[in-house]
């Protein structure tokens, strides 16, 4: 049994989809899950959708006839005639966006954000199986949310481990009766016992392969990138990269946790508990070897890379001028939590907590009015928190001309410096 993670630029146009169909031709005898994010930058334009029908600062109508129109444009590069049965399927679809979209906001914008924009999956998803199964790759859709069982933490769902082990077991399981079956499913989804849907987090669909290799004792995992594997440093931010040939899960979950993008945070964990490997592969050349996580005791190589942008530095102090105590940092941690804002990095003095956040719009401003309450908050926008794991000072020096150091945090492997250009 293995598990293939395909994201959402392995499937962003007909091409893309039809190269799937090519990969999976290569295990013709493997049980496989095919787990699947939405389609190219969808779950971006879902998200536009969903702030245009809760906040109304855009028509969501017209917000939704641009998706339609990529999703059907696809489709008809793979489906040329247009009296396919899979129109007809595709269309009651998106029927389900169209009535979202008609109904009143709920008080609740995450329940509403994760309502539509799961539909990304969905639609992706069904589009690749009757892709597939036009192709000759037989397989069956399968919707996750019957498997991957949350609470009701919109957005950043809680997996249920026992009951999802136990519906994977029961449901899914005894579909792999013989060899060369091939499951296609949802990544980034989960469902509720009164039968919400859920997200698992932005970019979740790599966790989702995980929890599914977990509960079936797979073989392996493997995402499929746009990239050789795993890279010391973003291509994006470096001209010179190198490939990783083997990576610890204890450095992969270190990586991911700093903001790697190549892998989900959440990710490693469950592979880790039971000894499964995650290979990182090229769809464009997946005949090359790729990166492999698994449990070697080797550090890293060479030095490793991450950049965050459009970091926050919140420095936060008691308005009396009291020292920083374990209440104070147990309250903001409170807050913190009940706002799902993630710290990317923190410090503290005598009389200050510094910490470095994502400057998400919806969270930040909000978090900062509530804490200017009991404590006095000063804060800096547009920054850079670069993050270099098996550091030293030749490295720093290489990341930081032309920036100014805000924030330095350093352990004996990892370096954490938020930055600001000069």
């Amino acid at each position: 049994m293995k598990v293939f993670k395909f994201g959402g630029a392995s499937v962003k146009d007909a091409k893309a989809v039809k190269n799937v169909a090519n990969i999976l031709n290569f295990f013709p005898r493997e049980n496989i899950v095919v787990v699947v994010s939405a389609m190219g930058k969808t779950t971006n334009a879902l998200e536009r959708l969903t702030d245009a029908f809760y906040y109304q600062k855009e028509s969501a109508e017209s917000v939704l006839a641009e998706i339609k129109k990529y999703h059907f444009d696809i489709l008809e590069d793979l489906f040329p005639d247009k009296n396919h049965p899979f129109y007809t399927e595709l269309n009651n679809t998106f029927v389900e966006l169209d009535w979202a979209i008609e109904e009143e906001p709920s008080p609740d914008y995450n329940y509403d954000y994760d309502k539509i924009v799961s539909m990304g999956e969905i639609i992706s998803t069904k589009i690749v199986s009757a892709y597939l199964n036009e192709s000759g790759v037989i397989n069956k859709w399968w919707d996750v949310r019957g498997l991957i069982q949350t609470d009701n933490t919109y957005r950043e769902g809680n997996v249920d481990w026992d009951l999802t082990k136990h519906l994977v077991k029961k449901d899914l399981l005894p579909f792999f009766d013989e060899q060369g079956k091939i499951i296609v499913t949802q990544g980034f989804l989960g469902g509720t016992s009164e039968n919400f849907t859920t997200t698992l987090g932005r970019e979740g669909s790599d966790y989702t392969a995980a929890i599914l290799a977990y509960t079936l004792n797979a073989e392996s995992v493997t995402i499929w990138k746009d990239v050789p594997g795993v890279l010391n440093a973003d291509p994006k931010w470096f001209d010179e990269t190198q490939k990783l040939d083997q990576i610890s899960y204890q450095d992969a979950i270190e990586l991911a946790y700093y903001g790697a993008t190549v892998i989900h945070p959440k990710t490693i964990k469950p592979l880790q508990n039971k000894k499964i490997p995650l290979i990182v592969k090229s769809f464009l050349n997946p005949k090359e070897k790729g990166t492999i996580i698994n449990d070697v005791q080797s550090p890293l190589p060479i030095p490793s890379f991450i950049f965050k942008v459009n970091q926050v530095l919140l420095s936060i102090s008691p308005k009396d001028f009291s020292f920083i105590m374990e209440e104070n940092l147990s309250d903001m941690f409170r807050l913190f939590a009940e706002r799902q804002v993630k710290v990317n990095v923190m410090q503290n003095s005598a009389i200050s907590f510094s910490i470095s956040i994502d400057n998400d719009e919806r969270k930040v401003p909000e978090l900062i009015k509530t804490l200017q309450k009991n404590y006095k908050v000063l804060y800096n926008e547009n920054l850079e928190l670069i993050t270099i794991r098996y550091y030293d000072q030749a490295t720093i020096d290489r990341v930081t001309v032309g920036k100014k150091i805000l924030l330095e945090v350093k352990s004996r492997y990892t370096v954490q410096l938020v930055v600001k250009n000069v």
